[in-house]
C-alpha cells in the first residue's frame, strides 16, 4: 500500500507538473485566466506573477517527488543536491508569486487569506529546510522538505478537491473558497503524520 501511494503521488505530480504547458496550446479564455476580470488581466505584474507561479511551481512539483526515495538519495547524492537546489529556487519564485497573486484571488478575503497563507508556509518551510541542511541537521532538513512538498502538492489536491466539492454542493464559488484552505491544510497534517512515523521508526 505504501509503495502504491508513493507511485500514485509521483504520477499525479508528473501530470500536474506539466499543466503549465497547456497555456501554450489552449486559448486563455478556456483556462483559469478566463475567470479573471479584465482589470486583473491588464495588470502586467499580476500576469508575470501568474506565469512565474505556474511555471516554477510546475517544475517544483515535477522534480520534488524524486527527493524522497532513500535508495536514490543515498546512491546519487550529488544528483540529489542538484535537484534540491533547483527545487528550492523554483519554490522561492513560485511562492513569492503566489503570495502576490493571493491578493487578487477569486472568492474574496477568505480565499485570499487561504492562498496567501499557503504561499507564506510554503516559503517558510522551504527556507527552514535550507537552513537546517546548511547546519548539518539532516533529519530536520528532511522533515521541513516533507512539509514543503506537502505545500507544493497543493497544486494536485486543489484539482481534486474543487471538482469533488462542486459536484457535491453545486456551488462552485463557495467550493473554491473552501478549497483555498482544503488544498493544503490536510496536506500538512499528512506531512506531520509522516514525520512523526519516521521519528518513531528512528
Amino acid at each position: 500500500m505504501k509503495k502504491f501511494l508513493f507511485v500514485l503521488i509521483c504520477v499525479l505530480a508528473l501530470m500536474i507538473g506539466l499543466y503549465p504547458l497547456m497555456y501554450a496550446f489552449v486559448d486563455h479564455k478556456n483556462t483559469f485566466l478566463g475567470s479573471k476580470s479584465l482589470e486583473v488581466l491588464q495588470n502586467q505584474i499580476w500576469k508575470s506573477a501568474f506565469f512565474a507561479h505556474i511555471i516554477f511551481g510546475g517544475i517544483a512539483l515535477f522534480i520534488g517527488w524524486r527527493q524522497f526515495g532513500s535508495r536514490f538519495r543515498n546512491k546519487y547524492l550529488q544528483f540529489h543536491r542538484i535537484i534540491g537546489k533547483s527545487y528550492v529556487i523554483s519554490v522561492l519564485i513560485s511562492s513569492v508569486s503566489a503570495i502576490y497573486m493571493g491578493i487578487y484571488a477569486n472568492g474574496g478575503i477568505v480565499s485570499s487569506a487561504g492562498f496567501i497563507a499557503l504561499g507564506l508556509v510554503w516559503l517558510a518551510t522551504t527556507l527552514a529546510a535550507v537552513v537546517h541542511i546548511r547546519k548539518g541537521r539532516v533529519i530536520k532538513h528532511r522533515q521541513f522538505m516533507i512539509y514543503s512538498y506537502a505545500c507544493t502538492f497543493a497544486a494536485v489536491t486543489l484539482r481534486l478537491w474543487y471538482p469533488l466539492l462542486t459536484r457535491i454542493t453545486h456551488d462552485p464559488d463557495n467550493s473554491y473558497i473552501a478549497v483555498a484552505w482544503l488544498c493544503w491544510l490536510p496536506n500538512l497534517l499528512v506531512a506531520y503524520w509522516i514525520n512523526k512515523k519516521n521519528s518513531e521508526a528512528n
